[in-house]
């Protein structure tokens, strides 16, 4: 099945973070289920112009066996006619990087190869744009998801696609798999329609890393490392100030840890905003993920904001 997946996108790696992935944009819809195909210990695939998903999984699966992405790309273009239309990228995670770029690709369309990256792009409204890329995300600091999406930027700042934005996504996955598929996918986000898909993308990228926060404060919390688990919440909670379902779970652990006055704080200003919490921390209680006596659950239950001071 093709599609006609006009876009830009970039794929790299980074030995520093220990992270290899992809991102994309495109005036088209849910661009993220077509273009970007990632796998630990494998390498990165992007498949885009007039769109032959199949390069994704086979390109996958023919480096899994050993084929370089030279040899990689060198086969799924030789085994298919209509490659004068495709535009296709891959990366091994040994950093080795092969693109390709069809002469029925619609103008103006091209790629560049840089340091650990390739970025393609067609029916851009000029031919700087896949250059860019690669410049910006070779100058941006950080980890691989901010890098990616500097790319990105660069390439809007410097034209863009011609027809102008819908949809992005993000993906980024270890380089070295663990041998566990929902630890070793590090970024999967996608923005399907949006006026603004690439401010959307990076709404979404704070409150993964504010969650991401909030994951090792529960994590330290286990530990018994009280000190390092409020540092996470607290740097969570500052990226995404509004998130109450955030504010309630850290409350959450800080009640299951024996912190009854910072936890009722917490549980007050969740309240405030939504009665229906109140009614969800009961609830918590017999299935164990509240660890509270009764009296302590009343208490929870029926504080206001004015009767506790943030500690």
């Amino acid at each position: 099945m093709n599609k006609l997946a006009h876009t830009y996108s970039i794929i790299a790696i980074d030995p520093g973070t220990g992270e290899m992935g992809g991102a994309v944009q495109s005036h088209y819809f849910s661009v993220g289920t077509a273009v970007l195909w990632a796998e630990s210990g494998v390498g990165v695939v992007a498949t885009q112009a007039s769109v032959n998903f199949s390069y994704g999984p086979r390109g996958l699966e023919m480096m899994r066996s050993g084929l370089t992405p030279s040899e990689t790309v060198s086969k799924l273009t030789g085994e298919d006619e209509s490659r004068d239309m495709r535009q296709l990228a891959v990366l091994s995670a040994d950093g080795k990087v092969e693109t390709w770029t069809g002469r029925k690709c619609i103008k103006d369309a091209g790629h560049a190869v840089g340091e650990g990256c390739s970025a393609q792009a067609n029916m851009m409204i000029n031919d700087k744009v896949w250059p860019e890329m690669v410049k910006a995300f070779e100058a941006a600091e950080g980890p691989l998801a901010e890098r990616l999406l500097a790319a990105l930027d660069a390439a809007e700042a410097a034209g863009g696609d011609i027809r102008g934005r819908q949809s992005a996504a993000l993906l980024v996955v270890k380089i070295e798999t663990t041998g566990k598929l929902w630890e070793d996918r590090a970024v999967d986000i996608r923005v399907d329609d949006s006026p603004e898909p690439l401010a959307e993308m990076r709404r979404l990228l704070t409150i993964k890393r504010a969650y991401d926060h909030a994951d090792k404060g529960d994590l330290e919390m286990e530990r018994g490392d009280t000190a390092k688990a409020l540092f996470h919440y607290s740097a969570a909670e500052s990226m995404v100030p509004d998130n109450v379902e955030m504010m309630f779970w850290h409350a959450v652990t800080l009640a299951n840890n024996g912190h009854h006055d910072d936890a009722r704080h917490l549980f007050s200003l969740v309240f405030d905003k939504d009665d229906n919490w109140r009614e969800l921390a009961r609830r918590l209680v017999p299935s164990g993920l509240l660890k509270v006596t009764d009296d302590q659950l009343e208490r929870i239950v029926k504080v206001k904001p004015r009767q506790c001071s943030m500690k």
